[in-house]
């Protein structure tokens, strides 16, 4: 068990329901329901609905994942859970869900922090990560800068958004232009019809000395753009503005996420959380640390949207490390900071 433990995590900190199961650092199993279509009436996540949801699918999520893998519950030899940060409620869900089994099938605890898990999930496609590493984790709820030292003990915070996280951003910027919830893969659809340099949209923090984020501006840039274009009635084409808000953001975001490694002498840049399915963001990732001689990792989009397997990832990282078990009474905690990767 010790070098290679067969874990099952399990993910419900927004929207998604997510059951993984890995050995070691082999992916066996990922099921996730999403129940993202309840949500998109309103604009964006409901949180009550989202507890209610992840209460639904955690039973017929964990029996998909077990019989995807092929094993049964006497098989696991670790329960991982996300602990935080997240939605309070849903992260409820996962957590009693997490002690219950934990409980009755008499193996340990390991409650995760969930940003963590979008930096250990990497493991899982490209083998162990390289130490230390920078981190760029980019989602509806976080846009961090991250240095990683050993992404089950040591992590530390270099920068993070100071309002609107990117994921956030696009959501907003998406009503605006009347696309659908989410909006991250609408925007990333429209733009590639369009042109990046179409419209100046502004960069902020740009070439402030921080290593901090901040796209409220931008969103609320776009907002009066189009605002003002219409209420002089002329015609907005939507696949330039996507593509020009896109540009705005993944400029920053891989502007900042190459400064780091440079500040820091770090070689190796990981980019996890579901904007990094974004086509554009991968692409001027690529292109910017290939100019600067720093090796890139992004997992598969698959694997960059929250889901179980980045928790058992963690989590199997922590018992074949000797970490000593979460105890029961570990809470849900909605802020729980990313320097703490294990309750």
């Amino acid at each position: 068990m010790a070098d290679q433990p067969l874990v099952l995590g399990i993910e419900t900190s927004c929207d998604e329901t997510g059951v993984g199961i890995v050995r070691g650092h082999t992916l066996l199993a990922n099921t996730i329901a999403s129940s993202v279509e309840q949500h998109a009436r309103f604009g964006g996540v409901v949180p009550e609905v989202a507890s209610r949801a992840h209460l639904e699918a955690m039973t017929p999520a964990v029996e998909r994942a077990l019989a995807e893998a092929g094993v049964g519950f006497g098989d696991i030899d670790a329960i991982a859970v996300t602990a935080g940060p997240g939605l309070a409620g849903a992260l409820l869900v996962g957590v009693a869900a997490a002690k219950a089994y934990s409980l009755g099938l008499g193996v340990p605890l390991y409650g995760v922090n969930h940003l963590a898990a979008h930096v250990a999930v990497d493991q899982l496609e490209h083998g162990p990560l390289p130490k230390p590493c920078v981190a760029l984790l980019v989602s509806g709820g976080h846009s961090s800068l991250l240095l990683v030292p050993d992404v089950a003990h040591d992590v530390i915070s270099l920068g993070s958004t100071v309002d609107d996280a990117a994921g956030e951003a696009f959501d907003k910027v998406a009503r605006v232009l009347g696309l659908p919830f989410p909006g991250g893969p609408h925007i990333d659809r429209e733009a590639r019809e369009g042109s990046g340099a179409a419209v100046a949209f502004p960069r902020g923090k740009y070439d402030d000395g921080t290593l901090d984020f901040s796209f409220s501006g931008l969103k609320t840039a776009v907002a009066r753009w189009v605002e003002a274009r219409r209420a002089a009635g002329e015609s907005i084409h939507v696949p330039d503005v996507a593509a020009s808000f896109q540009e705005a953001v993944v400029d920053v975001l891989t502007r900042k996420a190459i400064d780091a490694c440079r500040r820091y002498d770090v070689r190796d840049l990981l980019i996890g959380g579901g904007v990094a399915a974004n086509s554009r963001l991968r692409a001027l990732a690529r292109e910017r640390c290939q100019a600067a001689g720093i090796r890139l990792r992004v997992p598969r989009p698959g694997l960059c949207t929250d889901n179980g397997a980045m928790v058992a990832a963690l989590g199997a990282d922590l018992v074949s490390g000797g970490a000593a078990p979460s105890a029961l009474t570990i809470p849900a905690d909605s802020s729980l900071p990313i320097t703490t990767v294990h309750v």
